[in-house]
């Protein structure tokens, strides 16, 4: 065991691990310390790990065939096998009763015939002694049965003599209460189980010994996942306009600045953890998994995504999320219509990923917008025409999928032309500065500059100042 402890730690598969030590002596034969890298490791995961990846746990299957009450072999469960065990103990008890009960009667009936035979000892003898078939004359004499008679032949002289009334009818009496307590237990099937309960116990107390394998109900050891045991790196997941990705370590990277192929350039960055998915999202709409840790080192020019998922002919790549399975987003189109959602629902196992926005007719996929901890975040949310709308976040409902709700007020027709569309969005929360570029410029737009601009959601909005009203993206400032 610990060997098999050893090699993961050696691999690498077993993080969580600091230490291992053996401090097995005389007094504790067996004693292993696992210690854990910090108090915020999770002991019982990692022991339910432990159990199902080494020998501390082993599980020993067995095929139990066996032949059962109707006579045939078949593969049986603990459970069937019990369940007919116990038919058979009952029917077993049950024949050694009735056989009881045969002798006892035929015990009884003898006794009939002793007590006639003490009655009239004298007769008895000068029938034996004169006849030449005494067996028929005492059967005719005193009206007895086949059996009673030969008991009584069968006796020997002597012990005729010895043969006292009290205790013929002493011996009857006791056969008689034990027939009719025969009788009742046979007669009653809780009383039959009752008995069968009482003699299996008497057998424990003879015969048994304490359980040396406690029994203990727990659920089922589960090894860590591949993504689990993976250390929680920071690292900046980058994909470029032709839709090559790469994570590079840390947060300090300026993706703008890495090396792109001929014709690519930077589109989306994402910061997160090694230990943390990856979702991408696509110009239909679609969201695609991939494991953050196994995406190529940002030493090279990544990978291209189509070599690990399956979208669509013709989809673009519109967004790059990274985050915790409670971390919320805004999905939006912009015709201006948007939903917030959890980072979970977003993630599919399969290449082809899954349906997440449904995107109204000629309506394209805006960026994603993280949505943070902060007290009453606000939407903000920009049209091309220079319409800038703040409303709550509160106002959205949480879907996993679907269209969402109206952000601001595009009429159908004219978003379907797609002579106005939604050209920025993002969230911010109390002490943010907005930044609004339009064109090669931009201004900044303090917390209660906001306030202008604040409307219910839905309605159209109110005019950016002149000069900003081309916007070409939103953003918040860290200052």
């Amino acid at each position: 065991m610990l060997e098999q402890i050893a090699a993961q730690m050696q691999a690498r598969k077993l993080p969580m691990v600091s230490d291992l030590r053996d401090e097995s002596d005389h007094e504790h034969p067996t004693r292993l310390v696992l210690v854990p890298r910090s108090n915020r490791i999770d002991v019982d995961g990692l022991m339910s790990h432990l159990f199902a990846t080494t020998d501390l746990e082993r599980t020993y299957r067995v095929n139990l065939n066996v032949i059962g009450i109707d006579g045939r072999p078949a593969v049986k469960s603990l459970l069937t096998i019990l369940k007919e065990w116990l038919v058979f103990r009952k029917e077993t008890v049950k024949r050694r009763l009735e056989y009881r009960l045969e002798r006892v009667e035929r015990r009884l009936h003898i006794l009939e015939g002793y007590l006639a035979a003490f009655l009239n000892i004298d007769e008895v003898i000068r029938i034996i002694r004169e006849e030449e078939e005494p067996k028929p004359a005492l059967m005719k004499a005193f009206k007895i049965s086949d059996i009673q008679a030969e008991a009584i032949l069968d006796l020997k002289l002597r012990n005729l003599a010895k043969l006292e009334e009290m205790k013929i009818r002493g011996e009857q009496d006791e056969l008689a209460e034990e027939r009719d307590g025969l009788k009742k237990t046979l007669g009653s099937d809780a009383r039959l189980k009752t008995l069968i309960k009482r003699e299996l116990k008497a057998v424990v107390e003879a015969h048994g010994d304490p359980r040396r394998a406690p029994l203990a109900q727990r659920e089922e050891a589960k090894a860590f996942s591949e993504l689990e045991l993976t250390s929680a790196d920071p690292l900046t997941i980058v994909l470029s306009e032709k839709g090559w990705i790469r994570a590079a370590k840390g947060h300090d990277i300026d993706p703008v600045a890495l090396s792109y192929k001929s014709g690519d350039g930077f589109r989306f960055a994402a910061r997160g953890k090694s230990n943390l998915p990856t979702v991408v999202l696509d110009s239909t709409g679609r969201a695609y998994t991939l494991p953050t840790h196994q995406l190529p080192s940002a030493r090279g020019q990544g990978e291209p995504l189509t070599g690990r998922i399956n979208p669509p002919s013709g989809a673009t790549f519109e967004g790059l999320l990274t985050g915790a399975e409670e971390d919320r987003f805004l999905l939006a189109s912009d015709a201006g219509y948007g939903f917030v959602v959890q980072f979970g629902q977003l993630q599919a196992k399969n290449k082809a990923g899954k349906a997440v926005l449904t995107l109204p007719k000629g309506a394209q996929v805006l960026a994603p917008a993280a949505i943070s901890s902060g007290a009453e975040p606000l939407v903000v949310v920009a049209t091309n025409e220079g319409r800038m709308l703040v409303f709550p976040l509160a106002e959205l409902p949480e879907l996993a999928r679907g269209k969402g709700n109206k952000l601001i007020g595009i009429p159908s027709a004219r978003a379907a032309a797609r002579e106005e569309f939604v050209a920025g969005l993002c969230v911010v929360t109390e002490g943010d500065t907005l930044q609004v570029t339009s064109g090669g410029h931009y201004r900044n737009f303090k917390w209660s500059e906001l306030e202008h601009f604040r409307g219910e959601r839905g309605r159209r909005g109110n005019k950016l100042p002149k000069g900003y009203q081309r916007v070409t993206r939103l953003e918040v400032v860290v200052d």
